[in-house]
């Protein structure tokens, strides 16, 4: 054999450690606690990133020797590292919106607390500004049990208007409130809105109505320019980092048109980004929904974006006709009917908001008449909330490819739900379990934040405990998840309604480095503290976009 001519020996000698040095990791995290969630529910002690995705896994022996003169490397101090989270229904667009410019009273304990916050906010802001809670509360979470009332509200706030929203249900508005909206009588509301009046009589400061009513409350509130809802949209991104969220789907939502997409496309367009976001489109116009989407998607097809951000589809009010309707008419359906057709044809996603599994089966009679012209099982459309389903509603989801968006409203009102379905009917509210079994697409997420906190801790120990926000217990023994299972509806469970489950969801060679460095460990913690944790280190893509006081040195 001849020897290598001395020309080709000096490439070889040159090119050799470029490739050595093209291994090597980007960062590693070593000395941990790396929850995989792979197929075999592996725990690593360290783990490798490279281009933005995990290299390797393995002991911190192991993973040290990826090390390169650049590589960074963080000593996790033994704590847990989870696959970021990704919440499956999020009104994430439209809280970023606001953010900024609300005041929050997710995670307060106490009235005062709460109380407390819009003290300083009227402290820190000029009277006469606006200060807004716009949802994600219940009184269940305060020691008193209670409401705050409009006394309270002066009493914090006597030279701002001041707003407060819980659920879809109520509003309480200050006096300043309320004659900044011009609201005076029953007669100043619209879609059956009223005011409230206490026992004696007397107006309380109070809105009571319906979904609809509420939000066209809401809709009077002045709107944030569009550097405050871009910056406020940051905000909320980095606060979602900060609990170990690196991805939502967003469905659009009331109050959502097609101009409020703005802010999220600058920060995009920015490279801003710290959370991957998957959204759908919303209508506002009734008769006119699929008209809506025609005009709408001419330059949108299904999946169009890149890894932070793309579009996936239609709804959750695909046709307001259809909208959680008991009672849809022939002609409710055949419009349904015409978007969704309009929907596969083009391999978009849908998603439909739909509460009672009495009705439900108006929608799936739908979805199944149209399989029959155009699949839609490899389409991924899927149920949003739907608490209550039963095993014949969920086997005729299985068989259509049909998945369940799941929250944990029970967590917020088990009191209405203890009202309607009876104490053996919350025992399996949601039959979460069940539908595991029977082998449906479950995605994990909260439907915040005007109906819930966006915190998946909460969630997270809901699944685990089934205990609502003061304590009842709702789904039974054999309706709770392990740790293990509850993560994996977080993560695995909800990238395949965003089509992404073979890039994220686990920390396994190949897909996203999306991971949270958790401040104790989930699988080990009592679990009434699991909703007290949050991440002290967030990554996306690699990239290092939350970053507590310990770890603030590697925020990029």
């Amino acid at each position: 054999m001849k020897s290598m001519p001395k020309r080709w020996m000096a490439v070889v000698i040159l090119v050799l450690p470029c490739l050595a040095f093209a291994q090597r990791a980007d960062t590693l995290l070593v000395n941990g606690k790396i929850v995989t969630l792979d197929a075999r529910g592996s725990v690593r002690q360290a783990l490798a990133v490279r281009d933005g995705r995990v290299a390797a896994t393995g002991s911190s022996e192991e993973i040290r020797k990826l090390a390169g003169p650049a590589t960074r490397i963080i000593d996790l101090g033994g704590r847990t590292v989870i696959p970021g989270m990704i919440d499956s229904h999020l009104h994430g667009i439209r809280a970023g919106q606001t953010f900024g410019t609300e005041v929050n009273w997710i995670g307060a304990t106490s009235i005062d607390e709460a109380l407390g916050r819009i003290r300083g906010a009227a402290r820190s802001n000029p009277p006469g500004q606006w200060i807004i809670v716009a949802g994600g509360w219940t009184e269940q979470q305060f020691r008193e049990k209670r409401r705050p009332t409009q006394a309270e509200l002066i009493a914090a706030a006597p030279n701002h208007p001041v707003y407060i929203q819980l659920f879809y249900q109520w509003v309480l508005l200050n006096p300043n409130g309320l004659k900044a909206l011009k609201i005076a009588s029953d007669a100043d509301l619209t879609l059956g809105a009223r005011l409230e009046r206490d026992a004696s009589g007397n107006l309380s400061g109070g809105i009571v109505g319906g979904a609809f009513a509420i939000s066209a409350v809401f809709d009077r509130l002045p709107q944030p320019s569009l550097e405050q809802q871009a910056e406020g949209s940051k905000k909320f991104f980095r606060e979602l980092n900060r609990l170990g969220i690196t991805g939502f789907a967003d469905p659009g939502g009331r109050n959502v048109y097609a101009k409020d997409y703005q802010a999220l496309f600058r920060v995009w367009q920015e490279k801003k980004l710290t959370v991957r976001v998957a959204y759908s489109l919303f209508s506002q116009n009734a008769g006119r929904e699929l008209e809506d989407y025609q005009a709408l998607t001419q330059l949108t097809p299904m999946g169009m974006g890149d890894d932070m951000l793309r579009f996936i589809g239609v709804g959750e009010a695909v046709t307001l006709g259809m909208y959680n309707n008991d009672k849809p008419t022939d002609k409710d359906k055949e419009e349904f009917y015409r978007a969704a057709k309009w929907a596969a044809e083009r391999g978009m996603a849908l998603q439909i908001h739909w509460e009672n599994d009495s009705s439900v089966g108006e929608a799936l009679s739908v979805f199944e008449r149209l399989n029959k012209e155009v699949p839609i099982t490899g389409l991924r459309w899927f149920i949003a909330h739907l608490n209550n389903v039963s095993e014949k509603n969920l086997q005729r989801m299985k068989d259509l490819g049909v998945g369940w968006a799941m929250q944990d409203a029970t967590y917020y009102s088990a009191d209405r739900y203890l009202k309607s379905e009876g104490a053996d009917g919350l025992r399996r509210t949601p039959p979460v379990r069940t539908g595991m079994k029977m082998g449906v697409n479950i995605g994990m997420g909260t439907d915040a934040h005007r109906v819930a906190s966006y915190n998946p801790m909460v969630a997270l120990r809901w699944l685990v405990d089934g205990k609502s926000a003061w304590g009842l217990a709702t789904r039974g023994p054999e309706q709770l998840l392990s740790r293990e299972e509850a993560l994996r509806l977080y993560t695995l469970g909800s990238a395949w309604f965003v089509h992404d489950e073979a890039r994220r969801g686990s920390l396994v060679p190949g897909k996203f480095a999306d991971l949270a460095v958790l401040s104790r460990d989930y699988l080990s913690v009592p679990v009434e503290q699991i909703s007290e944790l949050e991440s002290v280190l967030t990554m996306v893509g690699g990239k290092v976009v939350f970053a507590n006081q310990r770890f603030g040195k590697f925020e990029n």
